[in-house]
C-alpha cells in the first residue's frame, strides 16, 4: 500500500564508520524509502559522512536533522549544503537547530539569549546565500558583510538545498514559517502538529508573504516481536528527550502527562498516546498515516529503540518490513 506522503529513514546513532549506513542507504537506493536522514554527529561529521557515501556509490536523497548552528558560520553551512547537492545529485534537506544551551555556551562563551531568533536568523542567512549568492547582512548574531558564494554547476535534480529549522514549539514555528523551506519536528503528536505547529507556521509564512514551509516529522517506531516490550523500548529511545525541558514543555502543551523526574511513566505515556509507535506493521503504518493526515509532508522513521536494544540488523529488518507497507508516493 502506498503512503499519502514520503516515508524516510533515520540512522539513529552517531556515525563511527560511514559503511554502517549502507543498509539504510540501500533502502533509499532501492526506492523503499524516500530519503536517508542523519542527525548531527560529532564522532564523524554528518555532512562528510554523506559525501563519503555518495563517493562510494550511494548517490541518494539525504537530509540532516538537525545540524547545530554553534558548529559553523552560515557561510560554511551554505557551502556544505550545496556540496551535498552536487555530490549526491539530489536536493538535500539540511535543518538547523540551536542545540542545548550548555553546548552553545561551551563553544561561544554564552548560550543564545533567544534561541528561536538565533535559529531563524541563521536559516535566513544560509537560504539567502544559496539563492542570492551575494549577501550583506549586519547581524546581530551571524553577520555576513558583502560575502559572495561563487557560482557552481549543480546537477539538474539537485537544485538549491532545502534549508530547514528544528521546530518544537509555536514560537519557533512562527519564526521558521517566515524564513525556512522546511520545518522539522521530533516526537510531536499528530494533533499538536495539526492544531499548534501548522497554524503557527502558516502565520509566520503569511506575515512574511511566502508559502508555509514543508513539514517533516521524525517518529520513533518499533515492530512488536517476541522479547520486545514497548515501554522498555520507548524509555530507552527517548531517555534524553524526556529529560530536556523543551521536549517536556512541548509534550505537555500537546496534552501528555510527562515528567522529567519520572521517565518510566513518561515513556508509557508516549506509547499509550501513539507518539512512540509500537505494534504490528499495520498498527505502525496507521500511526504514520495519522501524521500525514495532520499535515505532515514527510515522515522519518527512527528505529533507535530497536537498534540500541537488539542491534542494527534487527532495526533494518523492522524498517524493511514496515516500508513494504509504506512505500513512498510517486
Amino acid at each position: 500500500m502506498t503512503a499519502p506522503g514520503r516515508v524516510s529513514v533515520l540512522h539513529p546513532v552517531h556515525v563511527k564508520d560511514p559503511f554502517d549506513l549502507r543498509p539504510l542507504a540501500e533502502l533509499v537506493r532501492e526506492g523503499a524509502a524516500a530519503r536517508l536522514w542523519l542527525g548531527q554527529s560529532v564522532t564523524l561529521e554528518s555532512h562528510h559522512v554523506l559525501a563519503y557515501l555518495a563517493g562510494a556509490g550511494y548517490r541518494i536523497p539525504v537530509g540532516l536533522s538537525v545540524a547545530l548552528t554553534a558548529l559553523r558560520h552560515p557561510y560554511d553551512a551554505a557551502v556544505q549544503a550545496r556540496t551535498l547537492g552536487v555530490l549526491t545529485g539530489h536536493r538535500p534537506v539540511v535543518g538547523y537547530g540551536a542545540g542545548e544551551p550548555e553546548f552553545v555556551a561551551a563553544l561561544h562563551g554564552a548560550p543564545y539569549a533567544r534561541p528561536a531568533s538565533a535559529v531563524a536568523e541563521y536559516v535566513d542567512v544560509v537560504r539567502r546565500l544559496l539563492h542570492e549568492r551575494r549577501l550583506d547582512h549586519p547581524g546581530p548574531l551571524f553577520p555576513v558583510r558583502g560575502a559572495r558564494l561563487p557560482d557552481t554547476e549543480v546537477p539538474p535534480g539537485a537544485g538549491p538545498p532545502e534549508v530547514g529549522a528544528g521546530v518544537l514549539r509555536p514560537g519557533m514555528a512562527r519564526a521558521a514559517g517566515a524564513v525556512a523551506d522546511t520545518a522539522i519536528t521530533w516526537l510531536t503528536p499528530p494533533d499538536y502538529v495539526r492544531d499548534v505547529l501548522a497554524p503557527a507556521l502558516e502565520r509566520g509564512a503569511r506575515d512574511a508573504g511566502r508559502e508555509r514551509p514543508r513539514i517533516v516529522t521524525v517518529v520513533h517506531a518499533a515492530l512488536d516481536r517476541p522479547g520486545r516490550n514497548a515501554m522498555v523500548l520507548a524509555q530507552r529511545a527517548t531517555r534524553f528527550h524526556l529529560r530536556a525541558p523543551h521536549y517536556v514543555d512541548m509534550l505537555r502543551r500537546a496534552g501528555l502527562d510527562v515528567d522529567a523526574s519520572d521517565p518510566v511513566s513518561s515513556a508509557r505515556e508516549l506509547v499509550e498516546e501513539g507518539v512512540f509507535l509500537f505494534g504490528g506493521r499495520r498498527e505502525v503504518r496507521a500511526g504514520i498515516e495519522r501524521l500525514f493526515a495532520a499535515g505532515v509532508d514527510e515522515v522519518v522513521v527512527n528505529p533507535v529503540a530497536v537498534s540500541e536494544s537488539h542491534g542494527v540488523p534487527a532495526a533494518v529488518a523492522d524498517l524493511r518490513e514496515l516500508l513494504e507497507e509504506t512505500a513512498p508516493a510517486g
